[in-house]
């Protein structure tokens, strides 16, 4: 029988307690026990909650602004989808594998599946300030995020209803033993004396390592080592955005970690946002030294290096120490961006030196800089510490649990994809077809902008010959079929050399649905075409200009991938008059 209440427990003289109904903390009853829980901590996890929430939009939005615009939606919507997909996992058996109160070693049990008996008990693993329906609700948070983080490597060539399996899958079989290990009282490395304070290894190594194998397991993208791949992002801001939501959601992810509205939260925010600071900042002088370029990317991915590495540490070391950590993890990931080609993997988003190395570098910190004094900030936690206080132990723990976590998840994450791409329309890797068009058009048929679709970027669009830009070559190619002629190369499977268009469902639409813009670049290119023959026979001064008519279905050339929109293209042979050819 459930009986809570709210008031303040006053305790007596004699041992016992005095309830006054004009207090705020909620008063629950359980087989004869009370507990209180005060309402200021309820709401600042439940806040916590709320903020890790806009970290998965926030990843959604950086994943697209890093990769081609014809893939952008398919990313956010793999970001987005993760929450749905563990939500329901983890009410139906996450929760309870996890956490359960009468769980194993390795593993939980089936007490609580379907949410039973989750309401008001109180949580030991949150030093029993929390209910357990907000502690539940708060770490639901943490197990949709991570796939979401792995999703990364799904980028512009995997499907997306086998990676939707996956998540239910890869979450109940990687995620929730890891963090049952570390984070449940009667996980082993819990027990073991190991400190991961937010998810060095649950979170950041393994989203990090199970985004290599997804990256190994699905193969290189089409083009892959060529100049097809050698793409700037598509969309800085919003690369820019998604950075702001993920800052935003790790004060929450970090912050709410003590489970309390204490001064060790406050010292967990504090160390967050500095290592986050001090990473973009040294990523991007490290940037500078070889670009002389101010980079807003390096600056985003250095600040994310910093945030993953400072997880496992946030409540257990000072500020000295946090800063230290954001240096060495952007210091680490950014020479490691390189280690993918000695791989022979293509992790377009650096999924492994950001997450995987940087969440390495933080679990090995920890156990160097961990202080109890830090950990004692909540008035219960009781540590060894680190190197710092003499336990010197506790790196080679640390070690140990980075290494069964990097082992465990690459295993388990490459038989999980084995099983699924076996299942009849489960096949993890996209058509040739599907990569050429894009995943927005393949699988949702829709784009993250309309421009998207009005100026798709297809493969085929794009010529390196002699460095011309697409609007070129189109020139060249309609002054000669006014004269009769298709130079030589520029057809795309049609004798007179017009650009064959392959719809998202592998047929050929160029005759119907890009007639009418056929026409209207003719008649624009015709009028180009003519005022060139006037300035080369000196009837007006200056070089020659070419205009493009703009219309709702042009193309821009794909290699403008390579470079800001606007920019023009500096290695480009000027287009010579009509006449010569």
């Amino acid at each position: 029988m459930v009986n809570v209440t709210y008031g303040v427990l006053s305790q007596n003289a004699d041992g016992t307690y005095t309830l006054n109904p004009l207090g705020t903390d909620l008063i629950a009853t359980v087989d004869g026990a009370a507990s209180a829980f005060d309402a200021g901590d309820i709401a600042w996890i439940l806040t916590c909650a709320a903020l890790i929430i806009f970290m998965l939009p926030g990843l959604g939005y950086l994943y697209s602004g890093l990769a081609r615009r014809k893939n952008a939606l398919n990313l956010i919507f793999l970001s987005m989808v993760s929450l749905a997909i563990v939500s329901f996992q983890w009410f139906f058996i996450g929760y309870s594998l996890v956490f359960s109160a009468t769980g194993g070693s390795f593993f939980g049990d089936g007490r609580n599946v379907g949410f039973r008996q989750v309401l008001e008990r109180a949580i030991p693993e949150a030093n029993n300030r929390l209910p357990e329906l907000v502690f539940a609700t708060y770490e639901l948070m943490f197990a949709a995020l991570v796939p979401a983080v792995l999703l990364g490597a799904a980028a512009e060539r995997s499907r997306t209803l086998p990676a939707m399996l996956f998540i239910f899958c890869w979450t109940t079989l990687v995620y929730d033993p890891l963090a049952h290990w570390v984070w449940s009282e009667h996980g082993w490395a819990f027990k073991w004396g190991v400190l991961d304070y937010a998810g060095g290894v649950p979170v950041e190594i393994a989203s990090g390592v199970g985004g290599l194998a997804y990256s190994y397991f699905i193969g290189k993208r089409r083009g892959y080592g060529t100049e097809r791949v050698l793409f700037k992002p598509s969309n800085v801001g919003h690369v820019v955005l998604g950075t702001v939501f993920l800052w935003v959601g790790w004060m929450g992810f970090n912050g709410g970690s003590c489970f309390a509205a204490s001064l060790k939260a406050a010292m967990a925010v504090f160390v967050t946002n500095l290592a986050g600071s001090v990473g973009g900042i040294t990523w991007l002088l490290m940037d500078y030294r070889l670009e002389r370029k101010w980079s807003m990317v390096g600056f985003c991915t250095g600040a994310i290096a910093g945030l993953v590495a400072i997880t496992p540490a946030a409540g257990f070391v000072g500020a000295p120490a946090g800063a230290l950590i954001g240096l060495v993890a952007a210091l680490v990931s950014n020479l490691s961006t390189r280690l993918k080609v000695s791989m022979r993997v293509d992790d377009p988003m650096d999924i492994f030196a950001v997450h995987a190395l940087a969440g390495i570098v933080g679990v090995l910190m920890t156990g160097l800089f961990a202080q109890s004094s830090v950990a004692a900030n909540d008035g219960y936690a009781d540590i060894p510490g680190g190197w710092l206080d003499h336990n010197y132990i506790q790196l080679a723990k640390q070690l140990a649990w980075a290494s069964v976590g990097v082992g465990y998840t690459f295993v388990v994450t490459l038989a999980i994809m084995y099983v699924i791409n076996l299942i009849p329309g489960c096949r993890f890797r996209a058509s040739e077809e599907a990569e050429l068009v894009g995943m927005d058009e393949v699988e949702h048929d829709e784009y993250v902008a309309d421009y998207a679709f009005k100026e798709r970027d297809l493969e085929g669009n794009y010529t390196h010959e002699r460095g011309r830009t697409e609007l070129e070559r189109r020139i060249s190619v309609l002054s000669a079929r006014l004269r009769g002629a298709t130079p030589d190369g520029l057809g795309h499977g049609h004798g007179d050399g017009r650009r064959r268009v392959v719809s998202a469902h592998g047929s050929d639409d160029s005759d119907e649905k890009h007639a009418a813009v056929r026409v209207s670049r003719h008649t624009s290119a015709e009028a180009t075409l003519a005022e060139s023959r006037e300035r080369s026979r000196g009837r007006s001064r200056g070089p020659p200009v070419i205009r493009e008519k703009v219309d709702e279905e042009r193309e821009p050339p794909a290699a403008d991938m390579g470079r800001p929109r606007g920019e023009p293209d500096v290695t480009a042979t000027p287009v010579a008059p009509p006449g010569q050819v």
